[in-house]
């Protein structure tokens, strides 16, 4: 295999590999902190003596429905204590998390629904209830309480409440065994389902957690939808595995970030860089340099941003690269020069490699493959290494620099969108004859998802705007459209997504 080889260059921690499943770290660290808090939200607090309690509560109460080890759970909640127990609940069963976003439609909720065929599934509200019974029928939906939504089948035993026991063993899953399977979305619009083990979530935490010197007295300020692997396998399960502490904040402000600093006492925040953008934009930037860390993910973050929040704030913000496939690979350093435009070296366990300018990695926290699709599984691995389809360029002292991607993905606020979905829910109005999507360049962005629609008939953009929000999620939709005549073409009839504009 061609092309340059970069191994970790990290000292001190565990060797991520050699990590026991988290919930068993969870048992010994859980049990150490005791009064100490974990987790604030809403206005609510939890020490780890209380997470303890409560997680294994509603463990009983899962087993109850008729869920066991291995069975898939449908996790879509908002950020709250009590849905955040349920979540740990279920990976200390030995149950696969299966988290959605909050946000989505009820043709998204129905896809991962179908694709998943989970044994059951908390949802927020009745709505999503009756999405997730439309598209799977045998799954049994509960609320963040654990009450069932009228009208679905049976809980086991035929009752009208998940019963409270037998608990049955918890911590008990192997490090093969599957943990979480974090949807994204596939190039022909369906959606994929990266397949996680308990070793990949450990390696992933332990990497961090080695790296960035993550320890029991940080407090994270917690912005990140949970959903996503950035928020919810390195910020709450990290904070929950190294017994440091979380506020979670339900939703991005600039001020509400910021007063949880200062009220809580913050140490670390983890970001996207739209977030970063706004912090700026709200005149307070100067209060980031309370915290110890403030790292940057999910897109790439501008050398000019970096060099206004080092100005504005007082830090330099550490940049670091990761997919739902990998967890997180490749960090700058927390000690040494985190150099802007990059994200840095591999992690600790953690190899990155170059091939025809392609970035390619391999380590504990790569995932072994995609859920139910082996096609895909053998396009993206060749010879143990997974190719991330984004181009890279590496220094002579091994800083990644990525480049963009080999295929179309679209990267805004931190969420990846790939055009084919986008592509396939215009297509559906019945007054678009052809659309192409793209990203274009946005300050605040970083993206904006933008569409070239060739009309069969008059339609107002804003309702084909409208139609769109009933089959995207917010961050998918269009955010700027444009009519035009015609498509760019090639001689094989393949749109030239470069000739857009």
């Amino acid at each position: 295999m061609s092309g340059q080889d970069v191994g970790a260059r990290w000292a001190g921690g565990e060797p991520p590999g050699s990590a026991p499943p988290l919930p068993v770290i969870w048992s010994r660290r859980w049990a150490a902190a005791g009064s100490l808090p974990a987790l604030f939200a809403g206005g609510a607090a939890c020490t780890y003596d209380q997470l303890d309690e409560r997680t294994r509560a509603a463990a009983g109460r899962l087993v109850g429905t008729g869920m066991g080890p291995g069975d898939r759970f449908l996790w879509t909640a908002g950020p709250s204590i009590e849905a955040i127990t349920v979540a740990l609940a279920a990976l200390r069963m030995g149950a696969v998390l299966v988290p959605v976003s909050s946000g989505m439609t009820e043709h998204e909720v129905g896809v991962l629904a179908a694709d998943a065929r989970a044994t059951v599934a908390m949802v927020d509200g009745p709505a999503q209830g009756r999405w997730v019974r439309a598209a799977a029928p045998a799954t049994r939906v509960l609320t963040a309480g654990l009450e069932p939504v009228a009208g679905g089948p049976p809980l086991a035993g035929g009752g009208d409440r998940p019963l409270p026991g037998p608990q049955g063993p918890l911590d008990v899953a192997a490090p093969g065994d599957p943990a979480m399977i974090v949807y994204t979305s596939g190039t022909t619009g369906r959606p994929k389902g990266a397949l996680l083990s308990h070793r990949n979530l450990a390696a992933g935490v332990a990497a961090v957690a080695a790296a960035w010197r993550w320890s029991p007295s940080d407090r994270l300020v917690l912005a990140l939808p949970l959903f996503h692997v950035h928020g919810l396998c390195i910020g709450l399960l990290g904070t929950l595995s190294t017994g440091a502490s979380a506020v979670v904040v339900p939703r991005f402000e600039a001020g509400a970030v910021l007063d949880a600093v200062t009220a809580h006492r913050g140490t670390l925040f983890f970001g996207v860089p739209t977030m970063y953008h706004r912090l700026l934009a709200s005149g307070r930037a100067a209060e980031l340099g309370a915290l110890r860390l403030c790292v940057s993910g999910s897109a790439p973050l501008p050398a000019a941003l970096w060099a206004e929040v080092r100005r504005a704030g007082g830090v330099e913000v550490l940049e670091r690269y990761g997919m739902s496939e990998t967890l997180l690979t490749l960090s700058n350093p927390y000690e040494g020069e985190r150099r802007p435009g990059t994200v840095g070296l591999p992690l600790p366990g953690g190899s990155a490699r170059l091939e025809d300018g392609e970035l390619l990695v391999a380590g504990p926290s790569v995932f072994g493959g995609y859920w139910e699709r082996p096609a895909a599984d053998a396009e993206c691995f060749v010879d143990g290494w997974f190719r991330t389809g984004d181009l890279a360029a590496v220094s002579p002292d091994g800083y990644h620099t990525i480049l963009g991607r080999r295929g179309d993905l679209i990267i805004t606020g931190g969420h990846n969108v790939y055009p084919a979905e986008v592509e396939d829910a215009l297509l559906a109005h019945p007054s678009v004859a052809e659309v192409a999507v793209a990203g274009v360049a946005s300050e605040e962005w970083g993206e904006a998802v933008t569409a070239w629609v060739v009309p069969s008939s008059a339609v107002p953009v804003d309702d084909l705007l409208a139609f769109a929000a009933t089959r995207l999620a917010p961050y998918k939709r269009p955010r700027r459209v444009h009519f035009v005549d015609a498509l760019p073409k090639n001689a094989m009839g393949k749109v030239q997504r470069d000739r857009l504009g």
